[in-house]
């Protein structure tokens, strides 16, 4: 796995280790690695290691992308290129992949389009591809939660550009976690792609005021409809601790609406998402027992929060 002490990697490995699977970690520095499996020297942008990593694997999840940077396309596709070639020679007999939604007929972002790039250069090795394509995943820790959370929580008026009001399909982390691991054995998963979300279909401008509501908030919306994705971009690295160039690939995505099309996967791992106010309770009780125990306080005197982190 690559990723594994990641958002979502960091949450999946243990998943399969509890289902009984061996998990093999790959990271660039294994003497630091404190998660679930066992640790192994990897990285993406060199292949040799990746070669030696995944020697013995049968099935290899693909869990990283290179958005902070200016030239994350090609980074992530010279880095998508070498793992599907070195997990051809290694023998794996599966990729999976968490892509992106979005519709391929729309005028996708730069970020988009290389999700959908990625797609296609991990399997030119000739390994079958299982992909599973998510719109805002909703958990803490996660980089799209976040920007949220904290437009939430730092302004209480907001200028809202034209993309608040596209719309998306948010699904909790810990739903993505069940569709990965339930994906890995499914025969009939295999080489296919899949959409991926929760039963709420919600516009960028709704997810922030439920957000609001859950937290015993108001916010004032001013709409600024002359708002450039630019601008808007460094307004939230104002804001927000999002850095610029993530700032401003997220924000360049939020002009495609990410709904699921289709639902195939409800047949293939069957089971009821939970929805946004669920996740986004789920996300703050995460968030407020980190806190908690980072201070040294016991999570026994946790409040409603936590109680929804646990349910």
């Amino acid at each position: 796995m690559t990723g594994a002490s990641g958002f979502v990697g960091g949450r999946l490995a243990p998943a399969l280790v509890e289902e009984g699977h061996r998990v093999r970690a790959m990271t660039r520095r294994p003497e630091k690695y404190r998660g679930a499996g066992e640790a192994v020297a990897g990285d993406v942008s060199d292949e040799a290691s990746l070669r030696s990593a995944l020697e013995g694997c049968d099935a290899a999840y693909y869990l990283v992308h290179s958005l902070g940077d200016a030239d994350f396309v090609q980074e992530d596709a010279a880095a998508a290129r070498s793992f599907g070639r070195a997990a051809a020679d290694a023998g794996v007999r599966r990729i999976i992949y968490l892509g992106g939604l979005g519709e391929d007929a729309d005028d996708l972002s730069d970020h988009l389009r290389s999700r959908r790039e990625v797609e296609q250069l991990l399997g030119e090795g000739g390994v079958p591809v299982t992909v599973l394509r998510a719109g805002i995943v909703v958990g803490h820790g996660g980089v799209s939660w976040e920007l949220t959370r904290q437009l939430v929580a730092h302004l209480p008026a907001m200028i809202t550009p034209r993309w608040v009001h596209t719309r998306t399909q948010p699904i909790a982390v810990a739903d993505v976690v069940r569709y990965l691991v339930g994906v890995l054995e499914a025969p009939e998963a295999e080489g296919r792609v899949f959409e991926v979300g929760g039963p709420d279909v919600l516009e960028y401008l709704e997810m922030m005021t439920r957000v609001a509501e859950i937290q015993g908030r108001h916010m004032f919306v001013v709409p600024v409809p002359f708002l450039t994705p630019q601008l808007s971009a460094r307004w939230l690295s104002l804001v927000t601790d999002v850095d610029l160039q993530t700032g401003k690939s997220l924000i360049d995505s939020m002009t495609n609406e990410v709904v699921v099309k289709d639902d195939s996967i409800r047949q293939v791992v069957p089971f009821e998402p939970m929805g946004y106010d669920q996740a986004v309770l789920t996300a703050l009780g995460e968030r407020a027992a980190e806190r908690r125990e980072a201070a040294g306080d016991s999570p026994r005197h946790g409040g409603l929060l936590a109680r929804g982190a646990r349910s």
